[in-house]
């Protein structure tokens, strides 16, 4: 059941040279965008940049779950098959229950658009209350991945027990069953 208060979205990106101020993180703002661009309902942005790598990837997420009590934390980064992109590993074990789905379908929409979807390794898991997404670096492919999974999000969050969240219709058409 959904609780009734602004949701706390976390926004999670993780880049060596971002978290070392060579790079402007380009992809958490992009994400934050497309939050303000189609919920409806009220939320506040937790923003962290960690360096690629398990242990700070899964360190942050177990604390914006834990102690900053996000509702939602979207990472961006570590989700291909670089040494260092262990972003999909440190997810899992901050937050155990997989839900494969989400990566199968942000690969299934991300490979109309490009051959090299096939190398990403993006997944969702829930930490309690909290649910965890994996997506790409690039700003276009968060757009199209979010697009993807974000009619099941709302209904998730529900399930889980993490904050109601709706998003505007004329952008993404959440799945909710009726009651």
């Amino acid at each position: 059941m959904s609780v009734y208060r602004p949701a706390r979205i976390g926004v999670l990106t993780a880049s060596d040279r971002a978290s070392a101020g060579l790079y402007e993180d380009v992809s958490g703002p992009a994400i934050e965008a497309y939050f303000k661009r189609v919920l409806t309902t009220p939320f506040h942005i937790e923003r962290r940049i960690v360096p690629d790598g398990f242990e700070s990837v899964r360190d942050a997420l177990i604390d914006m779950a834990d102690n900053l009590k996000c509702d939602l934390v979207l990472t961006t980064g570590g989700t291909g098959p670089a040494p260092r992109d262990l972003t999909p590993e440190a997810t899992l074990a901050a937050a155990p229950r997989e839900l494969p789905g989400f990566g199968e379908r942000m690969r299934q929409a991300s490979l109309a658009q490009t051959p090299t979807a096939i190398l990403s390794r993006q997944t969702a898991a829930h930490r309690g209350a909290c649910l965890i997404i994996n997506l790409p670096g690039s700003p276009r492919s968060i757009d199209l991945c979010l697009d993807a999974v974000m009619g099941a999000v709302p209904y998730c969050l529900d399930l889980i027990g993490a904050a109601f969240i709706e998003p505007d219709p004329a952008h993404v058409q959440a799945f909710r069953p009726r009651k």
